[in-house]
């Protein structure tokens, strides 16, 4: 559980990185011209600093003041279609079509909705849904304009709010009730989420449009939008963000495993465009900076912006919400957050300890191979993991996790989703290792060894 005492003030902060803080999003309040912003920090699972500036009510707003947090939700809603898929209810590879009687988008793919490549429209039909009431879309078949299918499915990543209000209505289909009914239960209270709601409850933020040359407001709209809601409807704080940022980064077995929230944040698909700086997971946006890869959403609705970006490689994540229809430098903002305390206070690396009963079988498989004669090394990690990287130089490095087989399943680069093997020969020593047809051997084309299409009798000259 995310720990949220003394935030206001930066415990476990330094003054002067506090100090950077609070100025960065005074900045951003500012110069945006937003009535009120909140931005908050997470660090190691733990809320280390949050503040507000401007007005909310005759007073400044804090970690526990709703914003509307509009397409984080759809984030919200990916944890529960994962939920389904490690419940076997469901797999990524399914058509929708299997599981939810649609008028269009059946044959789609649940990774490709959670992905935004079905091909579907980005929006539903008329009026604006964001400013008109949901009851002008009562039915699913209510929620599809003209040619609703724009791409071919798989062929390219197109954003689509339409293509989430179709995954809110597969969650009510297969737990039998509303959507947010099984969210509160299954994800946000099992992670201390009280303060995420469905409609806003005091202490919120109103929705305000600010005029573009001169500095008065116009309250903005704030719709029920019905069948629409899994796209964007929740309201939230930093407080509650910052903690569902936390499970981001690491888990939780109460709602999803560490394994399946990495999966999320694995790159399905890229936005066109030949300046990509981003991609997009299972449900979560990925954005490059600087050689760093953030993981998180972003969110819009009228009068209102918010940012969740999560650092996993750093355990930073930050929060910045705002009620202002359109803020662009908000993600500045957000982004800054983590670099400021990245920068300012470096974290420290693990200790190291030594692994506890170590099975002499795994490690008499350490050590150097040679895939051909590249050298690679492969190591014993916690929990029988192992981990393959060459000697020297790039290439094809992975992590693999142990299965209950005897084998392991890589989880990144070349090798993910491939199986390794340890093969033996009939007394029990290890021959070589087996990822996914790729042969490594303990010698470099050395004769008589497991070479596919064997070693010249020569040998080396």
């Amino acid at each position: 559980m995310i720990d949220t005492s003394g935030v206001q003030g930066g415990d476990g902060l330094l003054p002067g990185t506090r100090r950077a803080l609070l100025r960065r999003v005074a900045q951003g309040q500012a110069e945006g011209r937003t009535p009120s912003m909140v931005g908050a920090v997470v660090r190691d699972g733990h809320l280390v600093w949050a503040a507000g500036r401007g007005d909310v009510g005759g007073r400044e707003p804090d970690a526990d003041t709703q914003y509307r947090i509009g397409s984080i939700t759809k984030t919200f809603l990916a944890v529960l279609v994962m939920r389904l898929r490690d419940e076997g209810l469901l797999g990524l590879g399914d058509r929708l079509g299997q599981h939810l009687e649609v008028p269009e988008g059946a044959g789609a793919t649940i990774a490709q909705l959670l992905s935004h490549t079905s091909g579907l429209s980005a929006e539903p039909r008329g009026p604006w849904w964001e400013r008109t009431d949901g009851s002008l879309r009562p039915g699913l078949g209510d929620l599809f304009g003209e040619r609703p299918q724009r791409h071919p499915a798989g062929r390219l990543h197109h954003y689509s709010n339409l293509g989430f209000a179709l995954l809110g209505a597969l969650v009510e289909k297969l737990r039998g009730e509303h959507w947010y009914e099984v969210l509160r239960r299954e994800v946000l209270l099992p992670l201390g989420l009280e303060r995420t709601t469905l409609h806003p409850v005091a202490p919120h933020a109103d929705g305000w449009a600010v005029h573009p040359w001169a500095d008065v407001l116009l309250p903005e709209p704030a719709a029920d939008t019905g069948r629409m809601a899994p796209a964007g409807q929740l309201w939230s704080t930093a407080a509650d963000l910052g903690r569902f940022a936390a499970f981001l980064m690491a888990g939780d077995e109460a709602v999803l495993p560490a394994a399946t929230v990495e999966e999320m944040r694995t790159p399905l698909a890229e936005p066109q465009g030949a300046d990509w700086t981003g991609g997009y997971g299972l449900g979560v946006q990925l954005v490059r900076k600087d050689g760093t890869v953030l993981a998180g959403h972003t969110g819009t609705m009228p009068g209102f912006v918010a940012q969740l970006w999560t650092d996993p490689r750093e355990g930073i994540a930050s929060v910045v919400l705002g009620n202002l229809t359109s803020l662009p430098t908000a993600g500045a903002v957000a982004v800054d957050l983590i670099t400021t305390v990245a920068e300012l206070e470096p974290g420290l690396p693990a200790p190291w300890r030594p692994l506890q009963d170590a099975d002499p079988e795994l490690l008499e498989l350490t050590g150097p191979w040679y895939w051909g004669a590249s050298p690679f090394a492969l190591r014993l990690g916690a929990d029988r993991a192992l981990s393959l990287a060459p000697v020297d130089g790039p290439g094809r490095a992975a992590r693999f996790r142990p299965e209950a087989d005897g084998t392991w399943t890589g989880l990144d680069g070349y090798y993910a989703g491939e199986t390794l093997r340890a093969v033996r020969t009939a007394d029990g020593t290890v021959s070589h290792l087996d990822i996914g047809t790729f042969v490594f051997t303990r010698r470099p084309y050395e004769p008589g060894d497991a070479v596919p299409g064997g070693v010249d009798t020569g040998g080396w000259r």
